[in-house]
């Protein structure tokens, strides 16, 4: 029981009892049984979650049978719903400060320094049935709203009614009155009429329709297409897992979990309705900053999270750049390399060696704002050219075209530098180990693969406990470990990494062999 009574220690330390008794200060008893001690309460909960009770009814047995329960709460029983009670009332408006709290008093007890971090996501299934799903019907209101305006125009009702895109329903239910006066004097049973009334009951139920979508729009929100009846925060997504075809291709409820570990600790949680990570790295890094009040020196994670936004994100805030950009692998391995490498704002080096220069071109737009043109001659005696140019239709052209985004290549040079140093080599080692082992042990050890809570707050809170149970866990492990907190140190003498040089003639193999096999794949017309 010598570890329970050091988690107490840690608790009180950290201020979560304080916040509890500001939070219940001005509670008033009102006779009747007595209060459960919500000190003691707090650390059950944290401790069942450490240990797979992760249900409010398996706490209540957990409480029952388990010794260190009963020590916990000194043999008082609570029950479920007292359990759900302070769960609801206090863990989930108080989930982040919690944590940060808890998190830092762990960091100070096992003496751990957050200057280097890494960071991963992984989506979690959420609780809602998977056939319950419902798609954004931006593109269905989009066409209905094109014949509503034919119909207005056609009886001069058009007016204050927006040309292109969406007409609100509001506008709707003001042209149904206006269109109500128009026929108000009109023979129904006259059948050159006939066609006015079929406008216009089409009006009324389009403005139902409109209604429907409208509060379908509102439920996803901008910056998501679906969402799902019986969990409204839910988006429909492709796992990794898949259990109905193994394939990953069949969309799922879920919400993408975010985590930012620190020598095998989680020192920041992100929950959020993403489809991709590539938009998760900035809140998470703004979470952390919020919680600890100073950023990583170094931070480490994947090509998931490689864009221009992320990049510039770190340079403004001082991180270290070790972040792999899209084509990492393939221009490390030499199996798929980009074409081109920036030398200077003026100029880049093909595969070849030759040096493209920018020029202007009055007939060509660029795709993005901040990019530039730049020109490279002499393609045609190119070993490399058809490697370069297996996606150009004009194939016989001496020269190729490529649109820079000078800024993001600049980046780029200086991920590939960083991480083929030797730091770079001992960072991409261990987040493999910690942050991609960290959700190997929540996902396997916990075992924890869906949640069991609706809504973007709750799911929010329920990951909450579950990376601050690892953290208990990881507390326990440090109080008995001999080594504490080691991790892989690059040894003195490494040697930085060097990209492997392409082959143009295996390139070359490549492109023939995908070209041969789509022409065996098309249909022959004359057969």
């Amino acid at each position: 029981m010598e570890k329970i009574d050091k988690l107490f220690n840690i608790f009180k330390k950290s201020g979560v009892f304080d916040l509890i008794d500001d939070v219940y200060s001005k509670e008033y008893h009102k006779g009747g049984r007595p209060l459960i001690d919500r000190h003691k309460l707090i650390v059950l909960i944290a401790y069942a979650y450490a240990f797979r009770h992760t249900s409010l009814r398996d706490m209540e047995t957990f409480c029952k049978f388990d010794l260190r329960a009963i020590n916990i709460m000194d043999g008082t029983i609570p029950s479920h719903t007292s359990i759900g009670k302070f769960y609801n009332e206090f863990i989930v408006p108080n989930r982040d400060s919690l944590f940060s709290k808890i998190t830092d008093a762990i960091r100070d007890e096992c003496n751990i320094d957050f200057n280097t971090a890494f960071l991963d996501g992984s989506k979690f299934e959420a609780d809602a049935n998977k056939y319950k799903f419902v798609w954004k019907p931006t593109k269905y209101h989009q066409k209905l709203s094109d014949k509503i305006r034919i119909i207005l125009s056609k009886y001069e009702l058009s007016r204050n009614v927006p040309e292109t895109g969406i007409i609100p329903a509001t506008t709707i239910a003001d042209k149904i009155t206006k269109f109500n006066n128009l026929i108000s004097n009109i023979d129904i049973s006259d059948k050159s009429n006939k066609e006015i009334f079929k406008d216009y009951e089409f009006l009324k139920s389009a403005l139902i329709k409109s209604l429907e979508y409208e509060e379908k729009e509102k439920i996803c929100g901008p910056d998501r297409n679906s969402y799902y009846k019986t969990d409204h925060d839910a988006t429909a997504m492709c796992l990794k897992r898949d259990y109905y075809s193994g394939l990953g291709t069949n969309t799922h409820a879920a919400y993408n979990t975010q985590i930012i570990v620190c020598k095998g600790l989680i020192a920041t949680y992100y929950v959020s309705q993403s489809r991709s990570d590539l938009k998760d790295l900035i809140p998470a890094l703004d979470k952390f900053y919020e919680s600890y009040s100073i950023y990583p020196k170094y931070l480490c994670f994947d090509s998931g999270y490689g864009s221009l936004n992320n990049y510039r994100y770190l340079h403004d805030h001082n991180i270290g750049n070790y972040v792999k950009y899209f084509s990492w692998e393939g221009n490390i391995s030499g199996r798929n390399p980009s074409q081109y490498v920036l030398i200077n704002e003026t100029a880049i080096r093909c595969l070849n060696g030759n040096i493209g220069h920018i020029v202007k071109l009055d007939n060509r737009h660029p795709k993005k704002s901040n990019s530039t043109f730049f020109r490279i001659d002499g393609c045609n005696s190119c070993d490399f050219k058809d490697y370069c140019k297996r996606w150009m239709n004009k194939k016989e052209e001496n020269f190729k075209m490529f649109e820079v985004v000078i800024e993001l290549q600049k980046y780029i040079n200086q991920s590939e530098e960083n991480l083929l140093s030797p730091k770079g080599i001992e960072l991409r080692v261990n987040r493999s180990i910690q942050v991609e082992g960290t959700f190997g042990m929540i996902k396997q050890d916990m075992p924890f693969d869906r949640f069991t809570r609706t809504s973007l707050d709750k799911v929010s809170t329920e990951f909450m406990m579950v990376c601050l149970g690892l953290n208990i866990r990881k507390l326990f492990k440090f109080y008995d470990a001999k080594s504490k907190n080691k991790f892989w140190i690059a040894p003195n003498d490494l040697q930085p990494e060097t990209k492997k040089k392409p082959s143009a003639k295996r390139l070359s193999n490549k492109v023939n062999r995908k070209k041969l096999k789509k022409e065996a794949d098309e249909p022959n017309p004359k057969g």
